[in-house]
């Protein structure tokens, strides 16, 4: 999260001319400087990997009060639903001056630059010293990161490239994670962060335990192997809807005006489940829950209410019901501490409200093709995201799409998953999974 960041004290490099980063990541915050990592001597001497506030990435070396090294792209990085790989490999020993800092993405060397400066040969950066700060999700002045990490490693002393830490997928191109990557010797102050969990222990082998800063960490489902939705940032509706928490919670709007948001995937088949909690209310019962098809994703204007589309379902904190802009009675009202479980059965197209575990109108998502209790009977052939929309500044929501959080708090307990993919407050239907890359290829 953006308030959260770890630090461990350095200590005698073993090599000050060389070293490796390599961190997944999944952005939440945009538009902001975001530090990735950094080690930090003083405001004077800093070296730092971070996203810049028009979401171009940059790593480069301060010292002395004099910009040593800067590599920052041209390339601009606002995906917040996929898992980036950033590897930064330094060899300031390299003859050849464009070899002594290579930054990839995703295992693609970046050489569309904005900034290439790269420092003289044997370079050894004043901040990587002992007594330095070596920050992950910051640098020692702030500018703390927003999102997830994952597999974060730092090499002392030895340089590895992006083939390490991942590979392309024969079948699907697409960067995949080394779980496992072979690096013989991290170094003095080398670390591996986070690699099955939020634990501040350094998997390395080294010792380099972290002590968190500030904020909390919490440990997601959500990884670069299994990759879960969040609210599509891109697409929001106006500036005055807030959102934070990993892009899972929603603080309300500035103004008294509809907004929606939608999610960052979408499915055309197939059986899934997620839930949201009522964290605030205005008391004025305009929060919808609900469903709606990407082409009629409505991102254009201040204010909109996604059950306005043809193709647009929702659960109504009335109790009510709405498609196309029309509305029936269907089951209870909900308020502050309520959760609100939807489950959509895109192969037989229904989707299906439960309040605090209790399936609306005797709702039973299992019904298959008779669709017992189902809110609605969804246009077939369309692909189909999760979506909410809000009216009042107090109107909070918090998504659990499978994390096993809301918020920072964990579920009270668990319900029954056969799927094995989420954590959710309350039993999963049978057949159905959260909303995930592993869940769509079931």
């Amino acid at each position: 999260m953006a308030s959260t960041y770890r630090y461990h004290d350095m200590g005698t490099p073993t090599l000050r001319t060389k070293f490796t980063y390599s961190i997944w990541l999944k952005r939440s915050k945009l538009g902001a400087i975001g530090t990735i990592a950094s080690m930090w001597k003083d405001g004077n001497n800093h070296v730092v990997l971070r996203f810049n506030s028009n979401d171009t990435l940059v790593f480069y070396d301060y010292s002395s009060s004099s910009m040593i090294t800067e590599v920052a792209t041209n390339a601009v990085f606002r995906d917040t639903n996929a898992w980036y790989n950033i590897v930064v490999a330094f060899d300031s020993t390299q003859g050849t001056a464009a070899d002594r800092t290579k930054l990839y993405v995703n295992g693609v060397q970046q050489t569309s630059l904005g900034t290439a400066t790269y420092g003289a040969q044997n370079n050894t950066p004043a901040s990587n010293v002992s007594g330095t700060d070596n920050y992950l999700g910051a640098r020692g002045d702030g500018h703390n990161y927003g999102g997830l990490m994952s597999h974060c490693h730092f090499v002392d002393g030895a340089v590895y490239q992006a083939s390490t830490f991942g590979s392309t997928d024969a079948t699907t191109g697409e960067w995949k994670i080394n779980t496992s990557p072979t690096i013989t010797e991290y170094g003095t102050n080398g670390w591996f962060m986070f690699k099955d969990d939020a634990s501040l222990t350094d998997r390395s082998g080294k010792s380099n335990n972290f002590t968190n800063q500030s904020g909390t960490l919490t440990q997601t489902e959500d990884n670069p192997s299994n990759v879960f939705p969040v609210f599509n940032v891109i697409l929001r509706m106006a500036a005055g809807l807030n959102v934070d928490q990993g892009n899972l919670y929603s603080g309300g709007c500035g103004a008294n005006k509809w907004r929606s948001l939608y999610f960052t995937q979408a499915a055309k088949t197939g059986k899934y489940y997620h839930e949201m909690k009522v964290i605030g209310n205005s008391g004025n019962n305009y929060q919808q829950i609900g469903l709606t098809d990407v082409d009629q994703f409505n991102s254009g204007v201040d204010e909109y209410n996604f059950q306005n589309n043809s193709r647009g379902y929702s659960y109504n904190q009335n109790g009510q019901k709405s498609n196309n802009n029309s509305s029936a009675s269907y089951g209870d009202s909900f308020t502050t501490n309520d959760i609100i479980g939807v489950a959509t059965d895109l192969t037989n197209g229904k989707i299906y409200f439960s309040k605090n575990g209790t399936w609306q109108d005797s709702g039973d998502p299992t019904s298959g093709s008779t669709g017992t209790g189902a809110a609605y009977s969804l246009a077939a052939g369309y692909w189909y995201s999760p979506c909410f929309a809000i009216y009042g500044a107090a109107d909070n929501q918090s998504y659990n799409m499978g994390n096993g959080y809301f918020r920072t708090n964990a579920v009270a307990s668990a319900g029954t998953n056969a799927s094995g993919l989420g954590i959710f407050e309350y039993d999963v239907p049978a057949g159905y999974s959260a909303w995930c890359t592993k869940g769509y290829n079931e």
